[in-house]
């Protein structure tokens, strides 16, 4: 990494300077935003969504969570191009528009966010491993057309929660780590590799099902299939409004990155190109996980459907080819989750660096090494996930735990960017500058914070609560950073904001204590 490259310099004390200035193209920021989408989330849609909607729910949360994130992804490129000062947007948004705590915040919140996520990526390639090792030991018998029933449990890796798999994770986390460390743009080249390299299977995926489909009997996707599954009923949801709202977990989940550009909007080569690169990762992204949602719905019955091994995209083509479908799949997957993993690395050290720049987080955090990396946001990055890597060993379910967890981490920094894009709308703050833009950025901002007030409420109180078990502890690093440079911590409303957090985090150890929260 460099020093900033921004037309307005960032606060803080100088960084040392980088000997070269890195920049991406559209490309390579497209290339940022695919692979930050593009990870474990979009091959666990099949089972995620049948196991609560039949075709129609899907395609109302598809619309609504389309409406209402591309929106999102607007607001990030028109606060691109009228805030060009502001870097690592997530954060910088936050604090420019609400203050300095709810800065922090957003910056505590969205980093947090993605070293969780990060760990639900090494608990699905540990359980996919061990998925592809059965299959090509044969370990169980065919019951049907491609289905694969396994004889004998994956005891190695299990889920992605033993103590083989977390052993395993852990050596791939700090070899990327190091990998990191010698320089952003050796990670950057792989992951634009890398993205070229995940797109394949997934792309495969959907040409195998429609074209078996149109030519094998029996086999790929069948409209009569599709209409029998279309209105649903086999979920564990009943109502459509309840359809829709349980499935805006994973589709949360599955959206986060698409302001990856944004937040390395620092090394563009030109401006523009942060808002372009977001739109169009954007599009193609949400058209292949619409497709991957509602192909299988013509495949197999909701019913089987929902009781699918997770990668579920796996399963769904080992029902159309046999057990190589599986492994095929399982190996795209591997390889489109460490892509994933790399560039939510970067994102979340950038994140946190860049906090540590402006003063809202410790100075040590902003330090670099001789390649201009940040190394010791990348050790606390990385330290975190270690930390949850091993709390996956005692939790019932830490593939979904993790996920939800993720999106909730992530839930207040979208909102505060989003409430931040309003505000500029309401104030008429930079539309001095083509002021006809206003009305309509206006009301992008509007269905945007709305979106993500619905995803709140959605994910539902036991996410708020655990997000703030983390959040109020995770202040600590606020006063540290205020009192290092001997300013007053909080203002009255920040204090009474924190106050809010620190209730949140009491009711949720109690809820955990006492059993009314499970993980």
């Amino acid at each position: 990494m460099s020093s900033p490259a921004a037309s307005t310099p960032v606060e803080g004390p100088p960084a040392a300077p980088a000997p070269t200035t890195q920049k991406m193209s559209l490309p390579a920021l497209t290339a940022m935003v695919v692979g930050s989408m593009i990870g474990s989330g979009i091959f666990m849609l099949p089972r995620r969504f049948s196991t609560h909607t039949g075709g129609f729910g899907a395609l109302i949360a598809w619309t609504v969570a389309g409406v209402g994130m591309f929106t999102l992804a607007r607001v990030f490129q028109y606060l691109a191009q009228r805030k060009p000062d502001l870097d690592a947007g997530v954060y910088a948004y936050a604090k420019a528009g609400f203050g300095n705590y709810p800065g922090f915040a957003a910056a505590l919140g969205y980093w947090a966010g993605s070293f969780i996520g990060n760990v639900s990526y090494f608990v699905l390639i540990m359980s996919t491993v061990g998925l592809i090792k059965q299959t090509l030991a044969g370990a169980g018998t065919m019951i049907g057309h491609g289905d694969y029933d396994y004889d004998e449990p994956n005891s190695l890796f299990g889920a992605g929660d033993t103590l083989s798999a977390v052993l395993v994770s852990s050596v791939i986390l700090w070899a990327v780590h190091f990998l990191i460390l010698r320089g952003v743009k050796q990670a950057t080249f792989i992951n634009t590799v890398v993205t070229v390299a995940k797109i394949v299977p997934i792309v495969l995926f959907v040409l195998i099902v429609v074209v078996a489909g149109l030519f094998v009997a029996g086999a790929g996707f069948r409209f009569d299939t599709f209409a029998a599954n279309f209105w649903g009923g086999e979920g564990e949801t009943k109502s459509l409004w309840g359809q829709v709202s349980a499935t805006m977990g994973v589709v949360l989940f599955v959206f986060l990155g698409v302001e990856g550009a944004s937040v390395y909007s620092r090394y563009a080569e030109k401006r523009e190109h942060v808002g372009t690169a977001t739109v169009l990762g954007f599009i193609g992204v949400t058209c292949l996980m619409v497709l991957i949602t509602l192909l299988p719905y013509g495949v197999m019955p909701q019913s089987a459907l929902k009781e699918v091994q997770q990668p579920s995209v796996a399963g769904v083509l080992g029902h159309v080819v046999g057990p190589w479908g599986v492994v095929f799949i399982g190996v795209g997957l591997i390889v489109s989750v460490l892509g994933a993993y790399l560039a939510w690395s970067l994102i979340a050290a950038e994140v946190i660096w860049s906090a540590a720049r402006t003063k809202d987080m410790p100075a040590i955090i902003s330090r670099e090494n001789k390649h201009g990396v940040p190394a010791a946001a990348l050790w606390l990055t990385n330290t975190g996930t270690q930390v949850f890597l091993i709390s996956t060993l005692f939790s019932a379910d830490a593939l979904r735990l993790m996920v939800d967890l993720t999106g909730a981490m992530n839930l207040i920094p979208l909102l505060l960017v989003a409430a931040y894009g309003l505000k500029l709308g309401v104030t008429g703050e930079t539309y001095d500058v083509i002021p006809k833009e206003r009305t309509g950025n206006l009301i992008l901002a509007a269905v945007a914070t709305l979106y993500t007030l619905f995803l709140i409420y959605a994910l539902g109180l036991k996410f708020l609560l655990l997000g703030a078990i983390l959040y109020a502890p995770g202040t600590a690093l606020y006063v540290w950073a205020r009192r290092e440079q001997k300013q007053r911590v909080f203002t009255s409303v920040e204090l009474g904001l924190f106050l809010v957090v620190v209730a949140g985090a009491v009711l949720g150890i109690v809820f955990l204590a006492t059993g009314y929260i499970t993980l």
